[in-house]
């Protein structure tokens, strides 16, 4: 199976991840039936939309906020119990969604779209988009109300400091990689992750973007940074790396899979989560030295887990809301 047919909340929509296809098919099937109109398509209201493709979620004050499949959006109001679709002016997928307070957010995706909001998600506008250039935008982040930027294959990076009302393009000189995901350290720092085992730090004003070199040579579908000061990448077949020294060195942890792993969370208590294709969800209590995978029956991928006010975790991807783990299942 090749790199871009395993990364599921990325170059992949969700009939054409159990096709194993090639990335570049999927993605044009997305706007099927407009001939050669670029002018994006509404998502369609799908009543079962919270059982398709979920790629990222978050939290707006009490409100829950996911993003997925065909321009879905997808939001609960009673943490998770319930959920209810938006309207989206596009049928592309959605790749991350980011909030800068409880009424202003963004979502990425496809066609490098960007989708803003002023109300905390129940409406949205296109502020980006550009089917033309067949390039999707994989994750977005903003340092404030004005100032942000979005990543995506081939070194696409966007700028915006309108409060996300108009984007730029940002050459990154001759990198011509993916850039997976972002994250953002205690310390301010951001990390992003990418291909062919490459990691960049980078400050909110992109004044230098550092490639930081790791032992791995293979994609790196995300980054965590954690409370202690450790930032952890994961990507494919369980690789999991690990730094205590804001990438000076590398560690890899133990994980016992080799599923690729998709993203993670810090819980409260400080352990860690992971969680990945084939239902893999993997658990440490060692700050990301070492994993073990927590059993499930379901072998759906997952794309993204969210912990709530209770303890609860809240888990998302293929099957869109995958269910939930209490904190005694994470303990035994």
């Amino acid at each position: 199976m090749s790199e871009s047919s395993v990364l599921l909340r990325r170059l992949v929509a969700p009939a054409f991840l159990l096709a194993s296809l090639a990335g570049v098919p999927a993605i044009a099937q997305e706007n099927a039936g407009g001939g050669d109109n670029m002018d994006p398509f509404p998502a369609r209201m799908e009543p079962l939309a919270a059982e398709t493709l979920i790629n990222a979620v978050t939290m707006v004050g009490d409100r829950l906020v996911a993003v997925g499949a065909w321009g879905h959006v997808l939001i609960s109001e009673d943490q998770g119990k319930t959920w209810n679709q938006m309207p989206t002016p596009v049928n592309v997928t959605l790749t991350a969604v980011r909030f800068v307070d409880d009424k202003l957010g963004f979502a990425s995706g496809h066609d490098a779209v960007i989708l803003r909001t002023e109300d905390g998600g129940k409406t949205w506008a296109i502020v980006q988009y550009d089917p033309a250039g067949e390039t999707p935008l994989f994750d977005i982040h903003m340092n404030d109300a004005q100032n942000g930027f979005a990543v995506g294959a081939y070194a696409l990076m966007m700028t915006t400091s309108d409060g996300g009302k108009t984007w730029v393009r940002k050459p990154l000189g001759d990198l011509d990689l993916h850039l997976n995901a972002i994250a953002t350290a205690k310390d301010g720092k951001i990390w992003i992750a990418g291909e062919a085992g490459h990691v960049f730090v980078t400050d909110g004003g992109l004044s230098q973007v550092q490639d930081i070199e790791t032992p791995y040579s293979g994609s790196f579908w995300n980054v965590l940074p954690l409370s202690d000061g450790s930032v952890l990448a994961m990507g494919l077949r369980g690789n999991v790396w690990r730094t205590a020294d804001q990438g000076a060195t590398w560690t890899q942890a133990t994980t016992d899979t080799i599923a690729s792993v998709q993203s993670g969370i810090e819980l409260k208590d400080g352990r860690v989560i992971l969680v990945g294709l084939e239902g893999t969800v993997l658990v440490s209590a060692d700050k990301g030295a070492s994993f073990k995978p927590l059993k499930r029956s379901e072998r759906t991928g997952v794309t993204a887990a969210l912990q709530l006010a209770d303890g609860q975790v809240l888990l998302f991807g293929e099957a869109g809301v995958d269910g939930s783990l209490s904190v005694e299942t994470l303990t035994n």
